[in-house]
């Protein structure tokens, strides 16, 4: 089984993320559980504005696709920013649209029988909006999102340190993002195997 993490931080790499940091104990879970976990940092490719899978020449959109698709659990990452997600993650989402119009030999949008879910960073409140804003998403692309699904971390109203400088709330946010893994996991490995209906027509 294969699980993509999908960082949506603002910083490119070298640059330390705080949002990479939390969704490592998520993935970390799921390698412990078997599953083949690969990351990417969606900042650091060339991800073309719009809707399609392929947006044309050096458009780098189309290899993380393929990551997509051979993937059975899919993690959004992303840092809250102005108590919402984060632009690079409203473009990731923006990308994956093109899933909903896609499909297999049985009429089946590719998005059927996976599951995801969401990791949420930030030193203020929204993380609830964020991981709303993004399941809703997921759901509409045809992702299936298990039971408690998601983890955060911040630290309250107003600014202050960062995750990565902050020990507070680590073990609240780590133990949900193990208990994130484990359902993630366990749905997707119901799922496995069963065709999923094709939508009505």
């Amino acid at each position: 089984m294969r699980a993509l993490v999908i960082n949506c931080t603002l910083k490119p790499s070298p640059e330390p993320s705080n949002t990479e940091a939390l969704a490592a104990v998520v993935g970390a879970e799921l390698t412990s559980l078997g599953v083949e976990v690969d990351t990417v940092r969606a900042v650091d490719l060339d991800l073309r504005p719009g809707v399609k899978t392929d947006m044309g020449a050096g458009d780098q959109w189309p290899a993380v696709h393929e990551k997509l698709l051979a993937a059975e659990i899919l993690v959004v990452a992303s840092p809250t920013w102005v108590g919402r997600p984060s632009s690079i993650a409203q473009r990731v989402l923006e990308r994956m649209d093109a899933m909903i119009s896609e499909t297999d030999d049985e009429g089946r949008p590719p998005g059927y029988g996976r599951v995801a879910g969401v990791v949420v960073t930030g030193n203020e409140d929204g993380a609830h909006h964020v991981i709303s804003e993004i399941c809703g998403g997921l759901v509409d692309i045809g992702y299936t999102i298990p039971a408690q699904a998601w983890t955060y971390w911040h630290l309250g109203p107003g600014p202050g340190p960062d995750y990565l400088d902050e020990d507070k709330g680590h073990e609240w946010a780590h133990s949900t993002g193990r208990t994130m893994a484990r359902n993630l996991h366990h749905v997707a490995t119901a799922l496995a195997g069963r065709d999923w209906p094709a939508p009505a027509q």
